[in-house]
This record gives C-alpha cells, structure tokens and sequence, in this order.
C-alpha cells in the first residue's frame, strides 16, 4: 500500500450534508452575498445538555433587518427521553399529533437550513450546545457558525454587568413584543427574531 492510498483510506469521509454545511466556511465561499441571519430556539427535555434532548426546532431567517416570510423551519422529534415533569413547560407530548423525526434527520435539516447564517437566540449558547451534542452522537463536528445572544445585546444597550441576566418575557414587556405561542420553539423563535431586530437597531443608533 502506497503511502498515498494510506493516507486517503485513513482521511474521515463526511456524509454529503456536513461537507456541504463546512463549505460555506472555506476560504473560497463567496461571502459577498446578503448577510443572512438565522433566529432558532430548541425545545429540550431539561438543562443539561450532557443528558439531555432536543425535542423541537424552530427557527427563522432575516435578511436586510426583516423576517423572511417563507423562511422557517419546524421540527419535532421524536421522544427517546420523555420527562413528564417537563411538558407544563414545552407542551409537547409523547404521542402528540406532530410529525416526529429522528435525532438525525432533524439534525440534517437544521444543518441544511442555516447553512452559515449567524445564528441568534437568547441565551443561545445553550441552544448551540444540544445542537453540538446531538452532532456528537452523529459522530460529527460542532456547529461553525458565529452567534449573537438577545440577552447579551441587551446588556450591551443598557451597559448591565455580565452577570445580569434578562429573561425573554421580561424583555417582551420592555419592548412591547407579544408573547403569542411562547415556550414553543417557533414561537420563541419568532419572538426572539423581533426582539432581535429591535436591539439591533437601537444599538446601530446609540
């Protein structure tokens, strides 16, 4: 065996959609096009992203500082870890009426979706972690994405100490934002996105 064909038979080969996602951050990507953002949030069995879930996905996608209307994206998948104590919180049943997906094909899509959009979400560090586990178990890298974070920009407007944290319903009141479908991950999502574009633009003016 040449060393060559060692080298080629050793070299991890990436499923097409990862190849395609790692893509948009090679040097060659032409990064002239319109910046787009991509707004998400994730439903979860609990807090600790080592242990557990993701159990939806929302997201949606701005572009020159408004909501694209046809670009979004709903996922449910399917409950291999159900906590009861959790649904008061996300609503969303085991044997609920929704399409459920597995881990990875909801994966896939989401990778699909956001390709390299920055991601926003409050507090989305969390967000980006479940992500990341669950390509973890795909044996897979971590998302390459440049992020923003609501809570962060608040704290940015309002000159807040790292450690004062806002929690999205607090900021919802703030600035006047309706909290229609809220603790849904489409719903976060799209509230999230319209605090988002109010922050942006009140931190563009100050």
């Amino acid at each position: 065996m040449t060393l060559f064909n060692w080298f080629k038979r050793d070299k991890k080969e990436y499923p097409e959609f990862w190849q395609n996602y790692l893509s948009y951050f090679d040097s060659k990507f032409d990064n002239n096009k319109e910046k787009r953002f991509v707004i998400f949030d994730t439903e979860t069995t609990g807090l600790d992203f080592r242990k557990d879930v993701v159990l939806s996905i929302g997201a949606v996608g701005i572009i020159k500082n408004s909501i694209v209307v046809n670009d979004y994206l709903e996922l449910f998948l399917d409950q291999n870890i159900f906590k009861k104590e959790s649904v008061p919180i996300h609503g969303i049943l085991k044997a609920g009426k929704e399409n459920k997906l597995t881990e990875e094909k909801a994966i896939i899509q989401f990778v699909n979706f956001i390709n390299g959009a920055t991601l926003v979400g409050h507090h989305v560090s969390f967000d980006i972690k479940m992500i990341n586990e669950a390509l973890r178990r795909m044996d897979l890298g971590r998302l390459k994405n440049q992020s923003m974070d609501t809570d962060k920009m608040y704290q940015k407007f309002k000159v807040l100490q790292e450690d004062q944290h806002t929690g999205l319903d607090e900021l919802c009141v703030i600035f006047k934002i309706p909290k229609s479908d809220r603790h849904t991950a489409t719903g976060d999502a799209f509230i999230t996105a319209l605090l988002f574009l109010k922050l942006k633009s009140k931190l563009k003016n100050k």
